[in-house]
């Protein structure tokens, strides 16, 4: 028995490094100078801050990073309240409709993101949502929004009905109903969807590459992907991405009890 802990001490402690790691070669490649060539696990020779603040310098970090964070925000809004309103709806009627809309949301999760590049940057382009923030925040907002249906569906299914027949009975509509009675029991299963579809909106690589293409305009990924050409400064690039990090680590421990509570609660139910 303490053989097999031992073992399982062993390989959790593993796993712990794994992640680890690249978050400390990231660390260490930003406190070099560009000429400081030797390994990245090994400490700077002489420790820099020139990195960040190179990064800050012309405000095109700070420029990106608001950017991003009104693209997640819209993204969110769009995940959370359509993924709840649809996600009640299919938990409360049992038909062959909602039947179908849930095999297609499953259908949907199964599709890589890539093979539909084309196809929406044609409806885009139609659309004249190229280079705008309404257009990738309905692109990014949507993509996330099947995962958010599946689990808030889940969530309400384990609700009592016998809550909606008493607001029924006080003569309250459906919108009233969700908005005011199954809405505020979804806290902690609504902060985790926020923080795990949160982190990916905020990573978005693919949909910030092909349709926000002015400078302007673009994504901290694509900010940070700029520094990767002829002329690459891999140390400054990880100064980038480590600063672009700290929003989402603040918000991640504002929202950290809730997360685990609705994690827990997903066990649970």
């Amino acid at each position: 028995m303490k053989r097999k802990s031992w073992i399982y001490s062993l390989v959790g402690l593993l796993i712990i490094l794994l992640h680890i790691a690249p978050l400390y070669i990231t660390f260490m490649a930003s406190l070099k100078s560009k000429t400081d060539l030797s390994s990245k696990w090994l400490f700077p020779k002489e420790f820099s801050l020139d990195n960040y603040k190179n990064a800050l310098a012309g405000g095109d970090f700070f420029q990106s990073l608001l950017n991003t964070t009104i693209i997640s925000v819209g993204g969110i809004a769009i995940v959370i309240i359509v993924g709840a309103v649809t996600g009640y709806v299919l938990a409360r009627r049992k038909n062959i409709l909602t039947k179908v809309m849930l095999m297609a949301t499953l259908g949907v999760m199964m599709v890589p993101g890539i093979s539909l590049i084309v196809p929406l940057y044609n409806v885009m382009l139609t659309l004249k949502g190229i280079n705008t923030f309404w257009g990738i925040t309905l692109l990014v907002g949507t993509s996330y929004l099947p995962v958010s249906i599946f689990i808030y569906k889940n969530f309400i299914t384990s609700i009592p009905r016998e809550l909606d027949e008493a607001a029924e009975m006080d003569g309250c509509g459906i919108l009233r109903t969700f908005f005011s009675i199954i809405m505020p029991q979804l806290g902690a299963v609504t902060a985790s969807i926020l923080i795990l579809n949160g982190v990916k909106i905020f990573n978005e690589f693919l949909y910030a590459l092909y349709f926000l293409q002015s400078p302007e305009k673009r994504m901290i990924t694509t900010f940070i992907s700029s520094y990767f050409n002829e002329n690459s400064n891999l140390n400054e690039a990880s100064a980038a991405a480590l600063l672009a990090c700290l929003p989402v680590i603040i918000v991640y421990i504002l929202l950290q009890r809730y997360f685990v509570k609705g994690n827990m609660d997903g066990v649970s139910k």
